[in-house]
């Protein structure tokens, strides 16, 4: 991994070649070309300056804010949950179904309608 003071050299340098190119092409006196030359390598100086700080402070801060193994049991525990009332649901959805065949069997006539179901569903 490249260290962040190679970055902010890199882009210091890229920024006073680009602001001396920028400033020959457009001034004639040597007071612009020095100021412009100054102003533009300032920008990219304090740019990556940004940039860096945002990176580092970002991936320090990402660590505090996001607890990964505190994520891993909550979502843990969520899934067992899950997967309990999904069962409840198949075993619940496996008897109604039971449910509407034999109510079907008995509107064809093919069972029997028993006393005793009718008074133990009152």
């Amino acid at each position: 991994m490249v260290k962040s003071e190679n970055f902010i050299y890199f882009f210091t340098i890229c920024g006073f070649f680009i602001g001396l190119m920028f400033s020959i092409l457009n001034f004639s006196e040597a007071e612009n070309i020095l100021f412009y030359t100054f102003e533009i390598t300032l920008f990219f100086y304090l740019t990556i300056h940004v940039a860096v700080m945002n990176f580092f402070d970002f991936n320090r801060i990402g660590k505090l804010i996001f607890n990964k193994k505190e994520h891993e049991s909550i979502s843990e525990y969520f899934i067992q949950e899950l997967d309990a009332r999904e069962k409840v649901m198949e075993g619940l959805l496996v008897s109604i179904d039971n449910m509407n065949q034999k109510y079907e069997k008995i509107m064809k006539g093919s069972i029997e309608i028993d006393e005793s179901h009718d008074k133990k569903a009152a």
